[in-house]
């Protein structure tokens, strides 16, 4: 008896698929021993390995003795959870819970980061597009910029869903990338006098904001949102409705489950069926590099949006009343990372330097930006294409 009978699976390895579970490896070694984003690598990182062992039975085979195709798990859950978007948008529930806006409504001019820093998207598209990449594949890389893991996941898989594998591990390895990709984007934009501008709006932080403001808010968002551009409404609806549940006062068990249960569980199923599509014969090509490439780019000019526009706005205002311009490198959508990020910078340029709130307030209209932007072009590609 040979080794193929004893042994199909190492008879069968390639040596994609030994490239493939060593990717898996290094996402999970990244989730554990730097905690970058561990509740999403790791469940990637680890699917990543279950798809690549030649005749897994976690992923679609063909049953020698019958020649029909049995469905793995991954690829139930993948058809259930993502083809339907019922996975990422159930992810929006649980982030819209965990969001407060009323940083954003003591400093709402900070909300115009949340647009600026939206940049890099259609810089990439256009640069995508130069590629000989189709527009609706163009749009599905750009999305990557917003820093918006489940944003990216919905255009990907109405537009590219053969890309969503590449589009999604580069959104979510560039979120936890943060801390490393974004101060030296941000140094290289500003000076050191820059750097260490103090916010004078602090006072603003301490206003009450009322609780009929804070529940008209998402509605008023969803119900204009829809009006401008309906295909946004699952994207922006199930934000907001998850907002609305954390502030009405009368759901706060079901605001508690939608931030800590809900989002455990949708994340964690999330990221391991994302793996269904890594495995080698789709992943190990150039177009894979190219993708995450072109991810590093968005990503990098949405950062650039958000610094220069800051820089832009410091030139309307008086001395005494400027932003500090790192403030604008949290117009994306890693929240509250970004923030935290920001804020840290500002502290090692000046110990009494206190960004965290203004940072946070921008980082939370970076969350409405994206996916305001993810709507749009929702809304706009297939007319265009």
């Amino acid at each position: 008896m040979g080794l193929e009978q004893l042994m199909p699976a190492i008879a069968s390895m390639t040596w994609q698929d030994l490239v493939m579970i060593a990717i898996g490896l290094i996402l999970i070694y990244l989730a554990i021993a730097k905690n970058y984003e561990p509740t999403l690598l790791l469940p990637i990182g680890f699917g990543a390995i279950l798809v690549n062992i030649p005749f897994s039975s976690a992923i679609t085979q063909i049953d020698p003795a019958t020649g029909q195709a049995v469905e793995g798990v991954l690829n139930t859950f993948f058809n259930a959870g993502i083809v339907t978007e019922i996975f990422p948008l159930l992810i929006f529930v649980a982030i819209g819970a965990m969001i407060d806006f009323s940083p954003l409504f003591r400093n709402p001019s900070l909300l115009l980061f949340g647009a600026a820093a939206q940049f890099g998207i259609f810089m990439t598209m256009i640069f995508a597009s130069l590629l000989g990449y189709d527009l609706r594949e163009a749009a599905s890389i750009g999305i990557i910029g917003a820093a918006d893991g489940p944003t990216s996941i919905v255009v990907a898989s109405r537009f590219a869903p053969n890309l969503l594998g590449p589009i999604s591990v580069a959104a979510y390895s560039y979120m936890a990338l943060v801390p490393i990709i974004q101060p030296p984007v941000i140094r290289l934009l500003t000076s050191k006098k820059e750097r260490l501008i103090r916010m004078s709006t602090a006072g603003n932080y301490n206003k009450k904001i009322s609780k009929k403001a804070l529940i008209a808010f998402p509605i008023a968002v969803t119900i204009v949102a829809g009006i401008i551009a309906p295909s946004s409404l699952a994207l922006i609806g199930f934000l907001m409705f998850g907002n609305l549940i954390r502030e009405c006062g009368v759901l706060n068990k079901l605001s508690l489950a939608a931030q800590n249960e809900l989002a455990s569980l949708v994340t964690l199923l999330l990221g391991i069926t994302i793996a269904s599509t890594m495995t080698s014969d789709r992943f190990i090509r150039v177009d894979t590099l190219i993708i995450i490439a072109l991810g590093l780019f968005a990503f990098i000019f949405d950062t650039f949006g958000g610094v220069i526009f800051a820089k832009f706005m410091n030139l309307f205002r008086k001395e005494g009343n400027k932003i500090n311009p790192m403030i604008g490198a949290c117009g994306i959508s890693a929240f509250p990372m970004s923030a935290r990020v920001i804020h840290q910078m500002g502290q090692k340029e000046d110990p009494f330097n206190y960004l965290l709130m203004p940072a946070i307030s921008a980082n939370v209209g970076g969350q409405i930006g994206s996916v305001v932007a993810g709507g749009i072009i929702l809304t706009l590609v297939p007319l265009l294409a």
